[in-house]
């Protein structure tokens, strides 16, 4: 087993690799943006990880980890056109930078690219792969509707909103370890775990994130602090603030999130204090140490060496105290 920072730059030299001048430019270009501004590369790390995790050569599982990193930065492309979102990782998104219709054909290119790049596996792991990866796509797709109309209902419950994060988030990062798995030819059975190893931490991984967009340094977070509460994004920090609130806050908070003020710090500042005092933060960062230790406890039955689960582990912590 590598440690997770080798993981990463043997990666990244294969990403830029793959990052190559193309014509027609304006259609490549913002491809290679996307792909080059960084990010924590989450996902085809734990695609590589998960391949050595199960004695297989982690460099075969290359092109998988890149097709996850091709799927999950076009996935923010489009998200990004539908949020409006003016920052992503700390720069122009793509179409703040081209233009919406630019961001809208580079990003289904990269979907299209995304499966091209499983065409070198042997048939089996070929159709292993593309299923996995099919199914993951639609329920991305699917998640990323529910978050769309969570935006305009006002009887969101915490259930659902788990379902959307596990949909719009946790999968994928489910999918990038068990294609991990399959690489190495691993059994069904361990494939299966692994998922469910990674669908924990993939939530866990999206509440942290909730949880900084409210509360995050906008120096390190690389997005714009405070946009789920501008975009009235009804998060679990939202939810649980509405559950724990006498009256009186809870009819502030739905007045909130029924708003659309020039002067969005103040409605920032007023939704990050109704989180703190309701109790909301403090119980959204113990949502998140509860997905880490579920994901944690799928690992006791994996028959792997104690170190391998000791890194898995260390990764999983080192998610859920993350500040970017």
């Amino acid at each position: 087993m590598l440690t997770i920072e080798t993981y990463q730059k043997v990666f990244i030299a294969h990403l830029e690799q793959y990052s190559v001048e193309r014509e027609p430019k304006n259609l490549y270009a913002p491809i290679n943006y996307i792909l080059g501004l960084g990010g924590k590369r989450l996902r085809p790390v734990l695609t590589l990880m998960t391949a050595d995790v199960f004695d297989g050569d982690y460099k075969t599982a290359l092109n998988a980890a890149l097709s996850v990193e091709v799927f999950h930065n076009f996935s923010l492309v489009h998200d990004d056109i539908m949020d409006a979102a003016p920052l992503r990782r700390g720069q122009q998104t793509v179409h703040e930078k081209w233009d919406t219709n630019t961001g809208i054909l580079s990003g289904d290119a990269m979907l299209i690219l995304a499966y091209q790049l499983f065409e070198g596996y042997a048939p089996e792991r070929f159709k292993a792969l593309v299923e996995v990866f099919s199914k993951t796509a639609v329920e991305v797709c699917e998640g990323q509707q529910y978050d769309v109309d969570f935006e305009t209902r006002t009887d969101v419950t915490i259930p659902e909103y788990l379902k959307m994060i596990e949909y719009k988030t946790a999968v994928l990062v489910g999918a990038a370890m068990k294609m991990g798995a399959i690489i190495a030819g691993a059994s069904r059975a361990d494939q299966n775990a692994i998922y469910e190893f990674g669908k924990n931490l993939g939530i866990a991984f999206q509440l942290q994130d909730d949880y900084l967009d409210a509360f995050g340094d906008p120096k390190t977070f690389g997005k714009q602090v405070g946009g789920d509460i501008i975009e009235n994004k009804k998060t679990y920090l939202y939810l649980k603030a509405l559950e724990f609130s006498n009256t009186t806050d809870k009819a502030e908070l739905e007045r909130l999130f029924a708003s659309h003020p020039e002067d969005t710090a103040a409605k920032i500042e007023i939704a990050k204090a109704l989180f703190n005092s309701s109790g909301a933060a403090a119980a959204t960062k113990a949502a998140i140490q509860t997905y880490t230790y579920k994901a944690f406890a799928v690992l006791e039955a994996l028959e792997i060496a104690t170190s391998k689960k000791t890194l898995l582990k260390a990764f999983g912590e080192n998610l859920m105290t993350r500040t970017v």
